[in-house]
């Protein structure tokens, strides 16, 4: 039979013949040889217990102990068989009792009572409390974990099969130590049944040998009290290995070696305490009484030893010329600390009890949909977005979030759990918290989940909280999007570009326009809420307006140009586009009122003419919104780029379109015209 196949084998028909023995009686020599096994194979998993490197090597260990528990369980049952009904039980249980505790019962029972002592009271509850604490603190720890994983996934520090790797390890680990803390129940019941199956085979051994076999009283303690204690340190001895292996693997920490290695250099790491103790020993021989030799010997061999370490000089020295590079990790080296100053571009927070938002085994799904958000943002406004940097912070309030952008808050959010955003008009009969929407500032409340159905039976429109928060992310991207566009993104973009058009690239860049002044030409175009996807219309456009001005407002008023069907499209209702005109005579004033900046041209008008413009369009917009109708602001070319700026900062979701970016409406219908003077003139 191949080995891998008798590998698959072993443990089940294993398990399957330790079932068969607490029924079927075994010989005396049958029952010897198990006993051997049972010892031997107790030995072993100590052993790979102290020569593992962490405790996950031995993963295998909870289903060990179960297996070696009940094998030696039946031993036990085999065994109180065999001398309850014969008197006998094989040479090994025979010679525990006779050659061991010295064929004295009461210093059999005393032996055997330290051991259970040590087993029960110290090794196994010590165990049991590390190994419930472990687990505990792998369960508290495991969403923290994902998110570092995720995190440092999102921001390409591992690959998709490292992070798939370092999942799978965090899951092991938490499944480990949850295994570890029933493991250690079965040796403390193990401890316990020895007890009582002591006592049963001492009380039972009496009354077969006095009742049925016609036993003296004093002979049946002599016999059955010995194959008793014998038994019961025959099955001590492995439980108290496997208990002592328990200890080690829950209490092992992760380390480079072995455990043997890695206690021998670390009580050798430093000369002193080696010297310190060695002399105290040396100083014991000083009391009266007191036998020299032992210490004298305990002395010299700890002294003997930390002369035999290298100094503390030499191993920073050898350490030094081994690795040369270290100095680049200590903590403050100019690279280092360069490294830890860089700002994310963005950053998502999470209070402590949102953390189950990005764990998977809670159902979180909020990092797949932060990926799958950056992937739309890309379609949408043709940037890549950085990636964002997801991390839990316990400064932050319970049910809040907080959305980072070179470090510096600029959003903030609730995100109750076991609840949804329910959103309407209708909410009052439904309990929860009122709120807004963080996006559009829409009446809301948050409702239990349990009411979602109830709630869109209502007509409410309900999201979860995940989605809650991916849109209020994507807001703040796309709000942002100029800023998050940097000098090395343009300089991808143009290189995307350049490998199916290098003609249109090599024409603007560096011939015409340096990467700075196309960068400011890009972000002008995403304050306004423009895609930049199609950067092959973009740089055409700027080739041609390049050669006569390099001004920032003619050059995004030219790209503009070039992209005039996809500006417009978004505004298009029914292929029609409802617009907001300025009188003529105050696009006169305007435009004689332009004085160049270094941001482009702004509008010097007066105070009061300026207020009621804002007013009065403000007013103009609010009224056309309300009949669900999203107008734009129409002007002349030449001024488009001021009247957005004079006008982006009181009405910041109206668009601004000059007359020659209008070819992609079939139909235009005009909602109104802002006069000069400061009032309203419909149309």
């Amino acid at each position: 039979m191949p080995l891998k196949r008798l590998s698959q084998l072993a443990v089940p028909v294993g398990i399957v013949m330790i079932i068969v023995m607490l029924v079927v009686p075994l010989p005396a020599v049958v029952l010897d040889l198990l006993i051997a096994f049972n010892i031997s194979g107790a030995l072993l998993v100590l052993l790979v217990a102290m020569f593992v490197n962490r405790p996950l090597d031995f993963a295998g260990f909870p289903a060990v102990v179960l297996v070696m528990t009940l094998f030696r369980l039946a031993l036990n049952v085999s065994a109180t068989r065999l001398v309850l009904l014969d008197g006998y039980a094989g040479k090994v249980i025979e010679t525990f009792g006779h050659f061991v505790v010295g064929g004295s019962l009461i210093v059999g029972l005393i032996v055997f009572a330290i051991l259970l002592v040590i087993q029960f009271v110290v090794i196994t509850n010590g165990a049991g409390r590390v190994a419930e604490v472990g687990a505990r603190f792998a369960l508290d720890a495991m969403p923290g974990k994902q998110m570092a994983i995720d995190a440092d996934l999102n921001s390409g520090l591992i690959t998709e099969d490292e992070a798939r790797a370092r999942r799978a390890e965090v899951h092991a680990e938490a499944d480990f130590y949850g295994s570890m803390d029933g493991a250690s129940k079965f040796v403390k019941g193990d401890a316990i049944a020895a007890v009582i199956i002591t006592l049963v085979n001492l009380i039972g051994g009496f009354a077969v040998g006095v009742a049925q076999q016609g036993m003296s009283f004093g002979e049946a303690i002599e016999t059955y009290s010995l194959l008793s204690v014998g038994d019961g340190l025959v099955s001590q001895i492995p439980a108290l290995l496997l208990s002592v292996a328990t200890g080690l693997i829950v209490t092992r920490s992760v380390g480079k070696s072995d455990m043997g290695s890695d206690i021998i250099r670390q009580l050798g790491a430093n000369r002193m305490p080696l010297r310190v103790a060695g002399f105290a020993a040396l100083g014991l021989c000083l009391i009266p009484g007191m036998p020299k030799l032992p210490f004298v010997l305990a002395g010299g061999v700890l002294l003997l030893f930390s002369a035999r370490l290298p100094k503390d000089e030499d191993v920073a020295a050898e350490a030094a010329a081994d690795v040369p590079s270290t100095a680049l990790a200590t903590p403050d080296t100019p690279e280092l600390l360069a490294e830890q100053i860089q700002v994310d571009p963005l950053g998502l927070e999470l209070s402590a009890d949102l953390i189950d938002l990005v764990d998977p085994s809670s159902g979180g799904d909020l990092l797949d949909r932060v990926k799958s958000l950056r992937r739309k943002i890309a379609t949408d406004l043709g940037i890549v977005a950085p990636p964002v940097r997801t991390r839990d912070n316990l400064q932050l309030p319970s049910r809040t979030y907080a959305i980072m952008l070179f470090g510096v808050e600029v959003a903030r959010g609730e995100a109750p759990p076991g609840t949804v955003l329910a959103i309407g008009d209708y909410l009052g009969s439904l309990p929860g918290v009122p709120t807004q929407e963080p996006v559009f500032g829409l009446e809301a409340k948050w409702i239990p989940a349990e009411l979602r159905s109830q709630a869109e039976l209502s007509g409410a429109t309900v999201v979860d909280r995940a989605s809650v928060i991916t849109t209020h992310l994507a807001e703040v991207i796309t709000a942002h999007a100029a800023r998050l566009l940097g000098r090395e993104d343009v300089r991808m973009l143009t290189d995307v570009v350049k490998r199916t058009h290098p003609v249109v690239v090599d024409e603007l860049t560096p011939a015409q326009l340096s990467l700075g002044e196309v960068q400011r030409v890009l972000q002008s175009l995403l304050a306004e809420g423009v895609s930049i996807r199609d950067l092959v219309r973009i740089f055409e456009a700027l080739s041609l307006r390049a050669a006569r001005t390099k001004e920032l407002d003619p050059l995004v008023e030219a790209a503009r140009m070039a992209l005039g069907p996809a500006i417009v499209a978004p505004y298009l209702v029914d292929k029609a586009l409802h617009v907001i005109t300025l009188d003529p005579q105050l696009e006169q004033r305007i435009l004689e009122s332009l004085r160049p900046s270094e941001h482009g041209h702004a509008i010097a008008l007066d105070p009061d003419t300026s207020q009621a413009l804002l007013t009065n369009l403000a007013q103009m917009a609010a009224d056309v919104e309300n009949r669900n109708i999203r107008p734009v602001l129409v002007c002349a070319p030449q001024i488009r780029a001021a009247v957005h700026r004079l006008v982006s900062p009181m009405a910041p979701r109206l668009a601004v379109l000059s007359y020659q970016e209008l070819t992609g409406a079939d139909q235009i219908r005009s909602e109104g015209v802002v006069g000069a003077e400061p009032r309203l003139v419909h149309a």
